[in-house]
């Protein structure tokens, strides 16, 4: 690279590679995320992807983009709900339970009996 105008062209064909891969990657996750497209028609877009990226690409994104948003939007929805019961099986705790672990951290001299009243009002309520 000569001058400066030469490193600006090249971050912007790095920038430009880097987007055609990111929609690429979008739209090859989006052809096997589909179930109501069969085996050979995901086959014909794969094979054209290769040979014809671009334009493949393109036609992909304006002829199954609204699909594609949905299905984006059902593996997220998907994947929220799984995090929630997640976090629900293991963050329910039994007010007893809550009780005895304060109660423990008193014994060992880690809360105040005044911390301990407060931990106690709390998991009763």
């Amino acid at each position: 690279m000569d001058g400066f105008w030469d490193y600006i062209w090249f971050l912007l064909w790095i920038f430009l590679f880097m987007a055609y891969l990111i929609v690429l990657f979008q739209v090859l996750t989006d052809l096997f995320r589909d179930r109501e497209l069969s085996g050979w028609w995901k086959a014909v877009w794969v094979v054209f992807l290769i040979f014809v990226p671009m334009i493949t690409a393109l036609i992909y994104l304006i002829a199954r983009g609204r699909g594609m948003a949905e299905r984006n939007l059902h593996a997220a929805r998907d994947a929220k709900t799984a995090t929630d019961d997640y976090i629900k099986s293991v963050a329910t705790v039994s007010p007893a339970d809550q009780i005895a672990s304060a109660k423990k951290l008193l014994d060992e001299g880690a809360i105040t009996p005044e911390e301990f009243a407060h931990l106690k009002a709390k998991a009763l309520s």
